[in-house]
């Protein structure tokens, strides 16, 4: 009989769930919202729906991420970092510095190379680090945050953006814009003002190759771009880079039942019910 593994990483701005066996088997994405309980059943409950499996077939959850504490049905909390090494280097054995802009913070780690994080470092104190400085300059600009990316490969000459306050940093591209600078231009200058903060970040860990970019803003091609360019080494996104901190929950949790199985003592887990997840 197979054995089934969940993480759930509940981030600032979204929520995700993977479901596994020996590979994924299902994956949910969603908005956070400020009812974390709540939400961690609703999601749950989707993947389980879309996994065709019932509650009590999860042998272990593992939550992690900013809302990780309220996951009532989880087993164990284990923080962003660990889970995020883990997924990385599960996806990619050679990565050694992984770098996730999300839609409240960034952060930087290096993985050791029995895949473990050796080194982090995290900005979550200014907006301008992160991927609500893009939503907010979108936003001055009138653009849909999915248009940023191809618009600024269209750039000609990248506008300077000099300002690292969101706040003025806002107010100076709608001058540029009534100043006649192009569109294309701003949004590329919008990038490689983001990409500069995430480098002086990330590079005090002394940035090696691999480097896999996860997070939100990694789906964004410009911004891709602007920070391989600054960082000197390409830069690789996995096919879904809002995941990896959920795979990485699942298989932790996944090593942790075989670790307690091979010392023939089981883990102690979260008594949970139906009840406490609704199957939709």
């Amino acid at each position: 009989m197979p054995s089934y593994f969940a993480g759930i990483d509940i981030g600032s701005t979204m929520t995700k769930v993977v479901i596994m066996d020996e590979e994924i088997i299902a994956s949910i994405v969603g908005p956070t919202g400020p009812e974390h309980r709540r939400l961690a059943d609703q999601v749950m409950a989707e993947a389980l729906k879309k996994a065709d499996l019932p509650f009590e077939a999860i042998d272990y959850i593992v939550s992690t991420g900013y809302g990780r504490i309220n996951v009532p049905f989880a087993d164990k909390q284990i923080t962003e970092i660990s889970c995020h090494a883990k997924g990385i280097a599960h996806l990619f054995p050679k990565a050694r510095t992984v770098i996730d802009v999300g839609g409240q913070d960034s952060k930087g780690i290096k993985i050791g190379g029995n895949g473990k994080p050796v080194n982090f470092i995290m900005n979550d104190k200014c907006a301008a680090g992160s991927g609500r400085f893009l939503d907010i300059l979108a936003d001055a600009l009138e653009l849909d945050i999915a248009e940023l990316g191809p618009l600024s490969l269209n750039a000609k000459e990248p506008a300077e953006i000099s300002n690292i306050c969101t706040v003025y940093a806002e107010q100076e591209v709608k001058t540029k814009l009534v100043e006649g600078v192009s569109l294309p231009d701003l949004v590329a200058g919008i990038h490689e003002s983001l990409a500069n903060r995430i480098f002086r970040m990330v590079n005090r860990l002394k940035v090696e190759a691999d480097v896999i970019l996860t997070g939100g803003v990694a789906k964004n091609i410009g911004f891709v771009k602007a920070l391989s360019d600054k960082l000197g080494h390409e830069t690789t996104v996995p096919s879904n880079p809002l995941l990896t901190g959920a795979l990485g929950a699942a298989l932790l949790g996944k090593d942790l039942v075989e670790q307690a199985m091979k010392k023939g003592q089981p883990l102690k887990k979260q008594e949970r019910s139906l009840k406490q997840v609704r199957i939709l």
